[in-house]
């Protein structure tokens, strides 16, 4: 039987981002250098392959630092960011602790800081028991951040002084979810202060900006990534909201619910930030397998960022 033909719009960008090839390849170089096992507090990044790859590799991963054992095998936080309480543990315990943390949580990590240290009281625009969240909230006393996560939520607020106020966000939000939740916050408080540059990461707003224009001319679209992805819940939620009549979420080609596709002529993919790239690959094979398929790449952006390993790892490469 002759295929049915399928144009495919690939976004790009798409997939890794700077902060997560800088995670996996930390987890990666331990191992090089220290062999298994080599321990990594929660998931390095939100993929499942990711995580089922490099525990192949030697990496055990544990929720909580209590599950590892009195070691000299380092110890890696994941990409997420974690709160203080972690790393003061790990010192407690002489564990050799690697920081993976992604540059720009961190960044935002400083940034509430500073604001407390100058007295004034944190909103957080973010999504509750995400771990960047968590990271976040712990940098800081109880009660010195505020998370809200809908407009509804900031029409709630009755802060001790409506004078004194600063917003940090999640990284991985809704460009315009965000905008709007912020522009709620300015409105009830006008002297609230605001980062010096936005929140939101580079890549998530380079993979969002992709899905915007991609949407709207095909009939389908399949975010590549794990559900508990809050990027690629947002890409999703992204196409979704430019129109497009059907959107999935896939972490792989086997997840694919053929019943779905079976008269598209045009689909598009994307990937979350932490999907790789063969992953895309393995489901645009499928559809080959299928159709008679033609891609194009449609790009918004070019991406050069790049984030050196952790300290510790770069030293002790270098010897």
């Amino acid at each position: 039987m002759t295929k049915p033909p399928l144009d495919i719009l690939l976004c790009a960008p798409r997939g890794f981002c700077a902060g997560v090839v800088r995670a996996i390849d930390a987890v990666e170089k331990a191992l090089a250098i220290h062999g298994a096992p080599v321990y990594v507090r929660h998931e390095i990044v939100h993929n499942k392959y990711v995580v089922e790859n490099l525990r192949r590799k030697g990496a055990v991963f544990v929720r909580e630092l209590d599950e590892v054992p009195d070691t000299d095998a380092p110890v890696i936080f994941s990409a997420h960011g974690v709160p203080k309480s972690v790393p003061d543990a790990a010192q407690a315990r002489n564990l050799f602790a690697i920081d993976a943390t992604c540059p720009l949580v961190t960044k935002v990590h400083r940034e509430a800081q500073i604001h407390h240290k100058r007295g004034r009281h944190i909103i957080l625009i973010g999504h509750a028991g995400h771990p960047e969240v968590i990271g976040t909230m712990g940098q800081l006393p109880q009660g010195a951040v505020t998370l809200v996560e809908t407009v509804d939520d900031i029409a709630r607020l009755q802060p001790e002084d409506p004078r004194n106020l600063a917003f940090v966000t999640q990284t991985t939000l809704s460009v315009d979810d965000t905008q709007d939740m912020v522009d709620a916050l300015k409105a009830r408080f006008p002297a609230i202060v605001g980062p010096h540059k936005e929140d939101i990461c580079y890549a998530t707003t380079n993979r969002q900006g992709a899905v915007k224009r991609v949407a709207p001319q095909v009939e389908a679209m399949i975010v590549v990534g794990s559900p508990n992805s809050s990027n690629s819940q947002r890409l999703r939620e992204v196409a979704e909201r430019e129109g497009c009549p059907l959107v999935r979420l896939i972490l792989r080609a086997e997840d694919i619910d053929w019943s779905l596709f079976g008269s598209i002529r045009t689909l598009g993919i994307t990937a979350g930030a932490s999907a790789p790239e063969i992953l895309v690959e393995e489901i645009i094979d499928a559809f080959a397998e299928r159709y008679e398929v033609s891609v194009e790449s449609v790009s918004t952006a070019d991406e050069s960022v790049f984030f050196p390993l952790p300290r510790e790892l770069r030293e002790q490469a270098a010897e």
